[in-house]
């Protein structure tokens, strides 16, 4: 099935693909929250504060935080980790119309195509994380899992409204 560019409806694809990336991005904090992906020390510095470092961005906006029920929460990580999972979440609505193999085995695999991607080779490549072979094996099962669940949460997301027609 071959779609084509003009007949795509690119303002419902990327609302639905904006707002799938938001919810899935819920999932996927609520997933590292029961199977951590790092060390409390790795964890300092996470790696959207990394990568922002890398770029040029001063600590003291990367490691900014708000208080909510007492916890201090990192509110620029949180705009990388749900800017990443919206971006993420348009591509995958678009793509998946331009070319629907990406959405085999609803999403799953995609999703682990993009862990691998930036956690197993770009971001070791940057410095941004170590190795993906000096990486702990218990934060490649919480990303390779959290990675699966996250982009099958996108797939469901957006085939839900397109059944609904809406």
């Amino acid at each position: 099935m071959v779609i084509e560019v003009n007949k795509i409806n690119w303002g419902k694809s990327i609302t639905v693909g904006i707002t799938a990336g938001l919810v899935a991005g819920l999932v996927k904090l609520g997933w590292e929250n029961i199977l951590p992906p790092r060390t409390p020390e790795r964890d300092q510095t996470n790696p959207p504060q990394k990568m922002l470092e890398q770029f040029g961005v001063p600590t003291q906006i990367t490691h900014a935080t708000y208080t909510y029920s007492g916890q201090q929460l990192p509110w620029v990580s949180y705009v990388v980790h749900f800017s990443f999972s919206a971006g993420f979440g348009v591509l995958y609505s678009i793509g998946g119309q331009l070319a629907p193999w990406i959405k085999k085995g609803d999403g799953v695999p995609f999703g682990i195509a993009v862990w691998d991607f930036f956690h197993l080779k770009l971001m070791p490549l940057m410095g941004t994380v170590p190795a993906a072979k000096d990486q702990p094996l218990e934060e490649h099962v919480s990303e390779f899992l959290g990675h699966a669940i996250w982009m099958w949460t996108i797939d469901a997301l957006i085939k839900s409204k397109e059944e609904s027609g809406k």
